[in-house]
């Protein structure tokens, strides 16, 4: 449009610190999508497996084959907790086993309860919590700095605008370019913030609803067991 002011010729001949601050919110934007992408393909993973093992879970009854069901999932989450207890379980044997009382696993879980295993259940939990969560931090770090960026080179863009005014006595026209060149420091601090805000949004309630989903896979382990040595007739 004649007369107009063309936004990418400003921002060419826009001062260094605005230049800078530009850089550095599209480098921050080019970062937190690469993490959303990263993020969504994770929880995909994620979910398929944790979907293929919990239907293994649901129709096997036997410790032994659901332990190898798991280690074949390796994006599951709950297949890590499975194995995280099967190996206490294992241990726990092996122990009573060196002892000369092999057979008195379901007397020694009896006696001592099922404390060592949901200690291991919860350790699985929180590897699966951290491989979740990994890298959200940042997006929401990127999300609450980058409009104070943006804020930053306006203002020194305004100020670098009107000190140019008060010294040569310019027109509104002469003006008009650097405040330009300042306001676009903001947008594209909004930007770059709004995608950041929200991949964190979403993923921290994809990563609680996983975290309650791992609660009650804990107590269909426990359970479990339970029902395979507790009460079994051996």
């Amino acid at each position: 449009m004649s007369g107009g002011l063309d936004i990418f010729q400003i921002l060419l001949e826009s001062g260094v610190v605005v230049k800078i601050v530009l850089l550095i919110l599209i480098g921050c934007s080019v970062f937190s999508w690469a993490i959303i992408l990263q993020k969504k393909k994770i929880f995909k993973s994620v979910d398929e497996d944790d979907q293929l093992f919990l239907q293994s879970f649901k129709t096997q009854s036997s410790l032994t084959d659901l332990n190898q069901d798991a280690t074949q999932k390796q994006n599951s989450v709950l297949g890590a907790m499975f194995i995280n207890g099967f190996s206490e379980l294992n241990r726990i044997k092996d122990r009573l086993s060196e002892t000369g009382h092999e057979n008195e696993l379901k007397h020694y879980l009896h006696q001592h309860g099922m404390e060592a295993l949901e200690r291991s259940l919860a350790q699985g939990a929180n590897r699966g919590n951290l491989i979740l969560e990994k890298r959200l931090s940042t997006l929401a770090s990127i999300g609450s700095i980058t409009p104070f960026i943006g804020l930053f080179g306006t203002v020194w863009g305004i100020i670098d605008s009107f000190a140019g005014l008060a010294s040569g006595g310019g027109s509104i026209e002469a003006v008009a370019p650097g405040i330009a060149e300042a306001l676009v420091a903001t947008a594209v601090g909004l930007a770059a913030a709004i995608p950041a805000v929200w991949g964190f949004n979403i993923f921290s309630a994809k990563r609680d609803t996983k975290t309650s989903e791992m609660e009650n896979f804990g107590q269909d382990f426990l359970n479990l067991v339970e029902r395979s040595i507790l009460i079994s007739k051996e």
